[in-house]
């Protein structure tokens, strides 16, 4: 297929478009900027240039496309996270972008869109799994432009499209900004997670996700969550990325804390989800590498000790 990509050099943008090259598609890539462009052509992709607001030019760059992969975020560093301004240009991708790709797919008749979701939408379940029937917690105002943006995908496929909504877990990766923040703060003391030691967090390497969006080209549209096959509670998940990484024994970051700097979204980011991925596996035969963090944050440590601790 000829693929379009939005945040096709991002954390997870760049494993996708590797994943996508690799199973033999082409992949046309939005960039911001040269180095970012030259990055696509590096690894063989066409980078396009484009405002990710500028409907009319969106549809210009996607025509001629087979699928719509849509990966743009901005999600805001840590510190930044309980500013409301900090997040309106992620909260205008969600949505704004969201539109215009699909008014793009609809014109030029594209029949696949793929679009990258968050398991945070979930309430808080306690042990019990959460499949997608669970219906999402709209309480949280932080996480509404997400929602509005999975209900225009699902609109899509309503009208006899293909629309795939993924909903990942927490990332972590070797390319993540996340995790050289998670390390930051380790130094300090300071764990990268808050919340109840017994609660779930469901998880998912980036390279994991990035096989996902290639198997989801070819499923049927609806909304599949798309984690690792073992959620870790907070306490494991903490000690798996400790252990990786030669760290003392981190506490646990209180609930408190992560509210003064997230604002009302700590409520999603410290919620017990623990998130079955059953459905999109069932769809798709995607299975993660990864099982769960343990195996995936000892595989982060390795590679970025080859790589002289530094991201790729």
């Amino acid at each position: 297929m000829q693929c379009f990509v939005t945040g096709a050099t991002g954390a997870l943008g760049r494993p996708v478009v590797r994943a996508l090259l690799a199973g033999g598609h082409d992949v046309r890539g939005v960039a911001r900027d040269d180095a970012k462009a030259r990055h696509l052509r590096d690894v063989g992709a066409d980078p396009v240039v484009v405002d990710l607001f500028d409907g009319p030019a969106l549809g210009d760059a996607a025509a001629g496309s087979d699928a719509i992969v849509h990966l743009a975020t901005n999600v805001p560093p840590m510190m930044r996270m309980g500013l409301a301004s900090a997040w309106r240009t992620h909260n205008r991708l969600r949505t704004e972008t969201t539109e215009h790709l699909l008014a793009a797919a609809r014109t030029h008749g594209i029949g696949i869109f793929v679009k990258e979701s968050v398991t945070f939408t979930y309430p808080d379940c306690g042990a019990d799994w959460i499949d997608e029937s669970v219906a999402p917690d709209v309480s949280i105002k932080s996480l509404r432009p997400t929602l509005a943006g999975e209900r225009l995908v699902e609109a899509f496929t309503g009208e006899g499209g293909c629309g795939v909504v993924l909903r990942f877990g927490l990332f972590y990766g070797p390319e993540c900004r996340s995790t050289d923040e998670a390390l930051r703060l380790a130094g300090f003391g300071v764990a990268p997670i808050a919340g109840r030691g017994d609660s779930y967090v469901s998880s998912i390497h980036t390279d994991d996700a990035a096989a996902a969006v290639l198997g989801a080209l070819a499923v049927p549209g609806g909304v599949y969550n798309a984690v690792d096959d073992e959620p870790l509670t907070r306490r494991e998940y903490l000690d798996a990325f400790a252990g990786a990484f030669g760290l003392t024994r981190l506490r646990l970051t209180p609930g408190g804390v992560l509210r003064a700097v997230a604002g009302s979204g700590a409520k999603a980011l410290t919620a017990s989800q623990r998130v079955a991925n059953r459905g999109f596996k069932d769809a798709s035969g995607w299975a993660p590498v990864y099982r769960s963090a343990r195996e995936g944050w000892a595989a982060i440590a390795a590679a970025r000790a080859t790589d002289g601790g530094k991201q790729r």
